[in-house]
Formats: C-alpha cells, sequence, structure tokens
C-alpha cells in the first residue's frame, strides 16, 4: 500500500500557517545607500568594487533568473573584503537573513509555493525594511465557481 503526499504544504515546517499570517515588517534588513563597506586604512576610501547605489543593488536583485522574487540584502564587510565583492547579495525575499529565522524562511516558502495562501512583498531600500503580508485565500469561492 503506498502512502498519498499530504496536501499541507506546511507539513515540513516547524512553523504553523498561524505565525506568518497578517503583515510583518522585517526593519533595517536591505542594502541601503547607508550599509557599511570597508575603507582602506591608508588612504581613507571606499575600494571600487564596494562602492553601489541601491538602484544598482535593485536591479541586480530583479535580474535573478528565478521563480522567486529576489531582494537585494547587505554583504558582510568582511565577505566584501575577502571576495572583492559588492556590498550587497541576493536573495530570496523570504530568505531566513531577512526574516531572522529559518523556521520563518521554510514558512514563508512554504505559503509562497502554495495555492492556499497569497504572498505580497514591499522592499523598502530607502528605509532598508521589507514587509511581508500573508492571507489566506478565499477557498469557498473556488469551490462555488465549480
Amino acid at each position: 500500500m503506498s502512502e498519498q503526499p499530504s496536501n499541507d504544504p506546511f507539513e515540513e515546517c516547524e512553523l504553523s500557517p498561524d505565525a506568518i499570517l497578517g503583515t510583518h515588517t522585517f526593519e533595517d534588513v536591505l542594502f541601503t545607500d547607508e550599509t557599511e563597506t570597508p575603507v582602506n586604512v591608508l588612504n581613507g576610501e571606499t575600494p571600487a568594487h564596494s562602492q553601489a547605489s541601491v538602484d544598482e543593488a535593485r536591479v541586480f536583485a530583479a535580474g535573478i533568473d528565478s521563480d522567486t522574487p529576489h531582494i537585494a540584502l547587505p554583504a558582510s564587510v568582511e565577505a566584501q573584503i575577502e571576495t572583492a565583492s559588492k556590498p550587497y547579495t541576493a536573495a530570496a525575499f523570504f530568505h531566513f537573513k531577512a526574516t531572522g529565522s529559518l523556521k520563518r524562511h521554510r514558512a514563508y516558502h512554504a505559503a509562497y509555493n502554495s495555492d492556499t495562501f497569497s504572498v505580497e512583498f514591499e522592499a523598502d531600500y530607502e528605509s532598508g525594511d521589507l514587509t511581508i503580508s500573508v492571507e489566506e485565500e478565499d477557498c469557498q469561492s473556488e469551490i462555488e465557481n465549480v
């Protein structure tokens, strides 16, 4: 006898949908013009590879070839120095570095991939805040239309 796969998108999650339903704002998690960059102690200048604008970061994140929308997160100063990289990196909008925990990351990911929930986000690169809204879809109206 074979087991049927569950239709519960949260089956593998440690959090229930209640933990992410509604609107949540994660403060100061996005790349901004104020993101820390390394400074050369000999001349007091920021290396060219670490000079970037919010518009450049936004375009970079939007250009990621994925079904999941991406946001620009700040890269650590250490990473910028070690890899001579830009002061930002791209990640899925529900990434644990933005939401603060792997449990939330998994719950938002499950909701985003489910037809049961509507998930929207707003990335405010001026303030660095990310707002994610999750609502349960109205399944009753779909049943009535069948």
